[in-house]
């Protein structure tokens, strides 16, 4: 019996090292796209262009993109990304947004989302992780002399200064 189990183990061993082996060079051969995913929520209107509006996204180089439509009016006003996004994609992100999303008003924070994610229009989040953005700024992230480093950098200060309750979360406001 413990002669069997040893042989199994050794067994096991080779069999998971060989694999390790194998997911790490398809890895190395494999390119990381700049954006792993986009998720979009549109206005119903938009429900019968589907194929158009994934043409628009390939074009800007973010082919993974998934939609969903708000079944009544209009979606909430609200981008976020991950820490990774490159900037020409986080500003072709925004332009769409502004596009198909009639503005962009909220800030939604990198912390929330994995490194090379965008989120469109998304309703998952409440106002405790909101932050308001005035044209201003959003001017500012659209400007294309900013690295991907500086466009973060300016990202993450826009989403970091303390939110004040408000809503269902202030309690005697």
């Amino acid at each position: 019996m413990m002669r069997l189990s040893g042989t199994i183990i050794a067994i096991t061993m080779a069999v998971s090292a060989s694999m390790a082996g194998a997911v790490a060079g398809w890895a190395e051969d494999t390119p990381m796209p700049p954006v792993s995913r986009i998720e979009v929520v549109l206005a119903s209107q938009y429900k019968h262009q589907v194929e158009a509006l994934t043409e628009e996204f390939v074009q800007a180089g973010m082919p993974n993109v998934h939609f969903q439509f708000a079944r009544y009016g209009q979606p909430p006003q609200n981008i976020g990304m991950g820490r990774a996004v490159p900037a020409d994609k986080a500003r072709e992100a925004i332009r769409l947004a502004l596009k198909y999303n009639l503005g962009i008003g909220i800030l939604l924070p990198e912390r929330l989302f994995p490194p090379r994610f965008v989120t469109i229009a998304s309703s998952n989040f409440d106002d405790t992780v909101e932050y308001p953005i005035l044209k201003e700024d959003l001017a500012r992230l659209l400007d294309t002399s900013l690295s991907t480093e500086q466009f973060h950098e300016l990202y993450g200060k826009l989403t970091s200064v303390p939110l004040k309750p408000a809503g269902r979360y202030c309690a005697g406001c």
